[in-house]
């Protein structure tokens, strides 16, 4: 078990003949997620590294039925086109590294996505990893680091940023957590698939005994999934960090997403929403590991 991909995914890459794609598709084979290929538009029949070129996703699913995730390696001018093209084939999650997308093009795929069932993991997003099963994208740079850095186990990770991902992980996997599933959502003012909507798919996930979230700074991802946990959609053990306590308003935290504006996404008000909701905000990342052994105890004494 794991949430959104596993062993028996079945993996494109959608550009595959630039530097950023033919590098993913190299790393993920390494790993050892099932690559059938990848996509780019009028070099179809070739190869590349091996890996067979189609000029189109339908293409592609023709020769390998099996095919259910995708990633994107392509400008963000193009991002909008290309998940609409993986959506219409069936494609059913999508990992979208690419970042400078027209905010109305993702709020556009956003919404024509979740209409047909796909899930679409970013923009701007570092991807996802179920350790020891499948990984989306460059989690962890290299084999061996990914294999080190990335355990298996039973807490799931949720962050915002995808450097933070890996640090996060660090530390669970150096105090002997392991993870079930790591996923970087996007640091994007848009992204597709957010804290509530992970949460979701951990409760249900019988491997996942807790979670641990890093946040950050703008919009309201973490005071909605307060809100779940009060209403009860998710019952499991939460741990989170918030970054940028002393950011100023208007002024960017790193990420295009990460400012406050309008009164909204203060790390004060989101520390505050996720505390009311039950959930164990911790200051310093060292208190992660703590944080989560005493979760996953909580979780074993049910």
């Amino acid at each position: 078990m794991a949430i959104l991909i596993d062993k028996n995914t079945v993996a494109l890459v959608q550009g595959i003949t630039g530097a950023a794609g033919s590098r993913y598709a190299r790393f993920m084979r390494a790993y050892g997620t099932r690559v059938a290929g990848g996509v780019t538009p009028g070099k179809g029949g070739s190869r590349i590294f091996d890996f067979p070129v189609f000029d189109s996703v339908r293409e592609a699913k023709k020769a390998e039925p099996g095919i259910n995730a995708t990633v994107l390696a392509v400008p963000g001018r193009l991002v909008k086109d290309a998940i609409i093209e993986a959506v219409d084939a069936g494609v059913k999650i999508i990992s979208v590294p690419s970042e400078r997308i027209p905010q109305h093009d993702m709020l556009e795929v956003i919404a024509y996505a979740k209409e047909r069932g796909a899930t679409v993991l970013g923009g701007n997003s570092a991807g996802i990893i179920s350790p020891g099963k499948c990984v989306l994208g460059g989690a962890g740079g290299k084999e061996e680091s990914a294999r080190s850095i990335f355990t298996p186990g039973h807490c799931g990770v949720i962050s915002r940023s995808g450097g933070q991902r890996t640090t996060v992980c660090y530390y669970l996997s150096k105090g002997g957590i392991g993870q079930s599933t790591a996923v970087a959502t996007g640091g994007d003012a848009f992204v597709a698939t957010n804290w509530r909507e992970l949460l979701e798919l951990f409760e249900r996930d019988r491997e996942t005994h807790c979670v641990v979230a890093f946040g950050e700074i703008g919009a309201t991802m973490e005071e909605d999934a307060a809100e779940l946990i009060l209403k009860g959609g998710f019952t499991k053990p939460l741990v989170a960090f918030i970054a940028g306590k002393h950011a100023r308003p208007g002024i960017r935290f790193g990420h295009a997403g990460a400012m406050i504006t309008r009164g909204k996404g203060y790390a004060e008000s989101k520390v505050s929403a996720l505390r009311k909701a039950g959930v164990t905000v911790v200051d310093h990342l060292d208190e992660i590991v703590p944080a989560a052994k005493e979760a996953l105890a909580k979780h074993s004494e049910k």
